[in-house]
């Protein structure tokens, strides 16, 4: 289905079991990391672009990297919760290349995966839930070094259970987009390469041999937007983790990612995410 190469390549973030009391209700959240969730009982939503979804018991549930969403909960809820980000690597990955369902039904083979991956992780619970509290940038950070002091047979059998898991969406998931050229992949391939230089057009024509205008033409007809609308993106994607990662100003950030008019970088960052940088900074959470 995916005609690249693929690349998967998981870390634990958090997981932890949580019972709330209509206590579950944030808004506007978007993070640099995926949000699979089993249900163990009561009832909750949440408010995605699709639409609104409810979550019940007996399934899981996914909220992929860089989705905007929010949470209603006006009862008793219980769920375990798994957060895992994806390295960043210049392969393409199933999470950028898919949708993938937001709900799928549990078997019992999940809940004893999900109930084994606390139990060999049992330190990795959120201590706070508010977003107006939580510290993500220290938090994101301790928690990826956590892997890192990990027994390596724990690191395989974490790394097993997320794949497990993920791989319960793969079956109903569809193409983002399915690039026929090779030449396409090539550039795409070089975009993800170089999002912290400046890409120009006829950069990327050259890879294609192409004219400029017949490389956008073909890129449009391919990717569904122009070159610079997908470099954008990526661009801001990466800064939406270097925003949660690395502890640097907002202005580095953007110089890092080639943008030497910061007013540019945050009104292209609040076009995409919703947010300016210093809101995304501060209300995204974990």
């Amino acid at each position: 289905m995916v005609r690249e190469k693929e690349s998967l390549s998981l870390i634990l973030l958090s997981i932890g079991h949580a019972i709330h009391h209509a206590d579950w209700n944030w808004t506007n959240v978007s993070s640099p990391f995926t949000r699979l969730y089993w249900v163990e009982d009561g009832s909750a939503k949440v408010i995605l672009p699709s639409g609104v979804y409810t979550l019940t018991p007996n399934h899981l549930y996914m909220i992929p990297a860089f989705t905007l969403h929010s949470y209603l909960c006006d009862g008793y809820f219980s769920l375990y919760y798994v957060h895992v980000y994806e390295e960043q690597t210049e392969a393409f990955s199933y999470i950028e290349q898919l949708n993938f369902p937001f709900e799928v039904e549990s078997t019992p083979t999940d809940v004893l995966l999900v109930k084994r991956l606390l139990e060999i992780n049992p330190n990795r619970a959120l201590k706070l839930y508010d977003p107006s509290l939580y510290d993500n940038s220290q938090t994101l950070l301790r928690n990826i070094s956590e892997n890192q002091h990990l027994p390596h047979y724990l690191i395989i059998e974490t790394k097993g259970i997320l794949l497990q898991l993920f791989s319960r969406f793969l079956k109903t998931a569809e193409l983002k987009i399915e690039v026929t050229d090779n030449r396409l992949l090539k550039v795409l391939r070089y975009i993800r390469k170089n999002l912290n230089k400046p890409i120009s057009i006829r950069q990327l024509s050259d890879i294609c041999f192409l004219t400029d205008d017949h490389f956008i033409k073909l890129f449009k007809k391919e990717i569904h937007c122009t070159p610079v609308q997908y470099i954008n993106q990526k661009k801001i994607e990466k800064a939406q983790v270097m925003l949660i990662i690395d502890d640097l100003p907002i202005k580095e950030i953007a110089y890092h990612l080639s943008f030497n008019n910061i007013s540019y970088f945050n009104k292209l960052f609040k076009s995409v995410t919703g947010f300016t940088p210093g809101e995304y900074k501060r209300n995204s959470y974990v």
